[in-house]
C-alpha cells in the first residue's frame, strides 16, 4: 500500500528507514524528519510504501523551477527490492503529480548502476538530459557522478531516429566491483564520464539501453 505521509511520526520512520538503507545514523538521513516537516508544509511530495503495517519504502520530492517535480530520494528496504515496490512508488508519484497539473518529474541516479539505469530508461521511459560530474562531492564510493533524468508523464519517449548511434557500456555490478576492485571501478567511472560528455558535446542524447546493459546514444542525421 502506498500512502502520502503527513505526520511527524511518519517522517521519523522515513528518516530511520533511509538511515538503514544507506547505513547512516538517523541524524545523517538524506532527508531529516524536520526537513520533511517543512517540505510537507510547502506542498511537496512525501509517500511511504507499507507491507501490512511495516514501512518498507519511501520517496521524497519537491517542486522545481521548471514547473516539474524533482524526486530527491527514493529508498526501498533491501528485503523488499525486486518486488515492485519502487515501481509502485513511482506510479503513485506520477498520479500525484498529474493531479496537480505537473507533467514532468526529474531525478538523479548513478550512471554506473545498471539496474537503476534499466528501471529508469526501460521500465519508466525516463531519459537522461544532463551529465553531472561529482554532483554531491566526494562520497564513500568515490566520485558522485549523476545523470539528471526527465520523465515525461503525458508522452512516450521519442522514437529513436537518425542512423548515427553509439553505445556506452557500464559494468554489470558496479557496487560489487567497488568492494572487490576499487581501482577498476574508478576506471569505469572516468571512462563512462568521458564517453558520455564527449557524446553529449557532439549532439548525442541517451535514447535507450541494449539488452546487455549498454547505453544507446543517438543524434539526428545531418
Amino acid at each position: 500500500m502506498i500512502v502520502e505521509l503527513t505526520e511527524v511520526t511518519q517522517f521519523d520512520q522515513v528518516a530511520a528507514l533511509f538511515g538503514e538503507i544507506w547505513s547512516l545514523d538517523v541524524a545523517a538521513s538524506p532527508v531529516p524528519a524536520e526537513l520533511m516537516c517543512a517540505l510537507h508544509l510547502a506542498g511537496s511530495y512525501i509517500a511511504g510504501a507499507y507491507l501490512d503495517s511495516e514501512l518498507v519504502g519511501a520517496s521524497v520530492a519537491f517542486l522545481d523551477a521548471s514547473g516539474g517535480l524533482h524526486s530527491h530520494v527514493t529508498g526501498i528496504r533491501a528485503s523488499q527490492r525486486g518486488r515492485g515496490v519502487g515501481l509502485a512508488l513511482k506510479l503513485h508519484q506520477r498520479d500525484w503529480a498529474l493531479a496537480r497539473g505537473i507533467t514532468k518529474i526529474h531525478w538523479t541516479y548513478d550512471p554506473l548502476v545498471r539496474r537503476n539505469a534499466h528501471f529508469n530508461l526501460v521500465k519508466l521511459g525516463a531519459r537522461p538530459v544532463r551529465y553531472l560530474p561529482d554532483f554531491y562531492g566526494p562520497m564513500a564510493e568515490g566520485d558522485s557522478d549523476r545523470f539528471l533524468v526527465e520523465w515525461s508523464l503525458t508522452s512516450s519517449p521519442p522514437a529513436v531516429s537518425g542512423s548515427d548511434a553509439l553505445t556506452v557500456a557500464v559494468p554489470e555490478d558496479i557496487e560489487a566491483l567497488r568492494r572487490s576492485d576499487p581501482a577498476s571501478a574508478r576506471r569505469w567511472r572516468l571512462d563512462v564520464r568521458e564517453a558520455v560528455q564527449l557524446a553529449f558535446a557532439e549532439g548525442y542524447t541517451v535514447t535507450g539501453m541494449t539488452p546487455d546493459g549498454s547505453y544507446v546514444l543517438t543524434r539526428e542525421a545531418e
